[in-house]
């Protein structure tokens, strides 16, 4: 019976990675002297090359579904794109002096999967959840702590008249703790529709891709709803720990709630 259930494993395995490998990729071709134009059945949200000499580009700040793409003469690479609604589309890429195509028009058939498949919430999840809510009184006497400190500020942005700072950035078992600070001397209050925070994986070439990995935020400590103009604001953010790899930044985005005022702060910082 024992050797039966290895053998059923094993065909299940196999079976899977036969399924996996008959997926063949179309190849789109590129080179440094034209554009080519990808057209996506949706928006896209992310585009990722495998390899520097591939430049994909598209508009980060408005939904488009346009993306080009140049390249320069080098080997082989490959480019997985995710679209507003999590579809998932990926190609071959090679440099080619002569283009076959200038323009593709992607359907939506031709989408290798989704980013977020539906599943049912495991009860590993649940457990998860019930965990945090249990710490909440040591997550909020850990941020009144770490409030009642003086910090020398990590990182600092500032952009029409607000100010965005990440003060510190405390490791404590297996949560991290962001202290920040919003300051607001623009002249308008401040309402606040959300304040994300980002693992950016990526060069600072503003023509190069890069993929940005959001982080859970468990627990806000003094979190304000609004700045009001004058005045400046200190709260904490609760994190599971993560540890920013060698080519990745912590990046913070701040976005107004009944306006268009936006706040990026993107920092280098030394994980414990």
């Amino acid at each position: 019976m024992k050797n039966y259930l290895i053998i059923s494993a094993l065909i299940l395995v196999f079976s899977s990675s036969n399924a996996q490998n008959a997926i063949t990729l179309d190849t789109i071709y590129a080179n440094d002297q034209k554009n080519v134009a990808l057209f996506f059945p949706e928006p896209i949200r992310q585009g990722i090359t495998g390899s520097d000499n591939f430049v994909f580009t598209f508009n980060r700040e408005n939904e488009q579904y346009l993306g080009l793409l140049q390249a320069k003469p080098g080997k082989e690479s490959n480019l997985l794109t995710v679209t507003k609604e999590g579809k998932v589309y990926s190609y071959i890429l090679k440099y080619s002096e002569k283009l076959p195509k200038l323009n593709y028009f992607i359907s939506e058939n031709e989408s290798i999967g989704s980013e977020r498949p539906k599943i049912r919430k495991t009860e590993p999840e649940k457990r998860k959840a019930i965990d945090y809510k249990v710490r909440t009184a040591y997550f909020k006497r850990a941020g009144n702590y770490l409030l009642g400190l003086r910090h020398e500020a990590l990182a600092t942005k500032r952009i029409g008249g607000m100010r965005l700072r990440l003060q510190n950035m405390v490791y404590d078992g297996s949560e991290v703790y962001l202290v920040l600070e919003v300051k607001n001397s623009s002249g308008i209050d401040f309402e606040i529709d959300y304040l994300e925070v980002y693992r950016t994986n990526g060069n600072n070439n503003r023509k190069a891709s890069h993929q940005r990995l959001p982080q859970e935020v468990i627990y806000k400590y003094k979190m304000p709803d609004a700045i009001v103009n004058g005045l400046s604001h200190r709260f904490v953010f609760v994190l599971p720990k993560f540890v920013l790899g060698d080519n990745e930044k912590l990046m913070l985005e701040l976005k107004e709630g009944k306006g268009s005022r936006k706040v990026k702060l993107t920092c280098k910082v030394n994980s414990q």
